[in-house]
């Protein structure tokens, strides 16, 4: 019996193979527990129109990801905060600050979990961020901490 797998099984296969197994297993376990569909022209052409919708919308994600790469790089953005006697910060800029001025600044909306920033920001300056897009994407952003 010939199945095509949905989920990876453990010392069997991964998603999307097409795999020769016994009948009892195939039906039983495989099809049973949702593991796997049995192999018909049908099912097997419906996959593959399915990879190639998934692959179609992959590629759209990355060409937008890099317009968004491309337009941070190309972006700054001013945030003012209030210093104290010693020309630093009260507190620090946050994530959620900058993805705040991004917005206002430039309209350009990003989740700031894609803000891959180790140290913060605690002195007035100039200031460089790296942005992870995902699939491999990155991004700079300049950033001017002013204070008033």
């Amino acid at each position: 019996m010939k199945v095509l797998l949905i989920k990876d099984v453990k010392s069997l296969g991964k998603k999307g193979e097409v795999k020769e197994v016994k009948d009892g297993y195939g039906k039983n376990f495989l099809i049973g527990k949702g593991f796997a569909k049995l192999a018909t022209s049908e099912v097997l052409e419906q996959h593959k129109e399915n990879e190639k919708i998934a692959a179609a919308e992959l590629a759209a994600e990355i060409a937008s990801l890099k317009e968004l790469a491309v337009k941070l790089d190309k972006a700054e953005i001013i945030i003012t905060k209030k210093l104290g006697q010693n020309g630093h910060l009260f507190g620090s800029v946050t994530k959620d600050e900058i993805a705040t001025a991004l917005k206002e600044q430039h309209d350009i909306e990003i989740d700031k979990k894609h803000i891959n920033e180790k140290s913060l920001i605690k002195t007035i300056g100039e200031h460089d961020l790296d942005f992870k897009l995902g699939h491999g994407l990155h991004a700079v952003l300049h950033v001017d901490v002013q204070g008033e």
